[in-house]
């Protein structure tokens, strides 16, 4: 599971465990959902979705301040690229360095990833690269920060998060739930998809005929 971006492992202090809106882990559903219960009933989160916004949302932060802090690969991550891919790497140079990637030609037919964005440095350098090379090509170079910004990083944050199937740790889940209270936007993923439900006692009580 080397793709995703690392989860905090300390969460944002609280005054207490009731003060947390999405409550506390219990345990993981089919490496896909957290199940966490709160002073109301039971939260269902959707880990991938939930863990892509907070990506998201830390790189965009990243950009509006100045550019994304990258980080050198100790060894350069080569591929065969396709022409467009060396013709985009070479007209969006620059775009590629406030986006936290270093890719340039290593022969006429190849293409080396030299740095990644710190935050998605565990990820796969290669996929990352050329699915964000297929988004810059799609638009102009000179505009495509104000034009495309939200598909570039989305495409980059889909990358940073974590995987369904991988088991995560009760630290790690209460970790995310922690990271997504404070995060803009973190009920919707970055395609407009929830990414937690609640299920209030009255919910859970109707569903074993309880008090009927």
């Amino acid at each position: 599971f080397s793709q995703a971006a690392p989860l905090a492992s300390t969460a944002p202090q609280s005054t207490s465990e009731q003060d947390w809106p999405l409550g506390r882990a219990i345990t993981q559903l089919q490496g896909v959902y957290i199940l966490a219960e709160n002073s109301q009933g039971l939260i269902v989160v959707d880990m991938h979705a939930a863990h892509e916004r907070i990506v998201y949302e830390r790189l965009k932060q990243q950009l509006d301040t100045t550019q994304i802090s990258s980080q050198p690969l100790l060894i350069p991550a080569s591929f065969a690229a396709t022409p467009q891919e060396i013709s985009t790497a070479e007209n969006c140079a620059d775009v590629l360095q406030q986006l936290g990637l270093e890719v340039s030609a290593l022969s006429a037919k190849t293409l080396a990833v030299r740095a990644v964005p710190i935050s998605l440095a565990q990820g796969d350098a290669v996929e990352l690269a050329r699915s964000v090379l297929a988004e810059l090509a799609q638009h102009d170079a000179h505009h495509v920060l104000q034009r495309a910004r939200d598909d570039v990083l989305a495409a980059m944050a889909c990358h940073g998060a974590v995987r369904a199937n991988r088991l995560l740790t009760l630290q790690e889940m209460n970790a995310l739930l922690r990271q997504m209270e404070v995060t803009e936007r973190a009920d919707q993923c970055n395609h407009g998809r929830p990414t937690w439900r609640q299920l209030g006692m009255r919910d859970l009580d109707s569903l074993f005929l309880r008090g009927r």
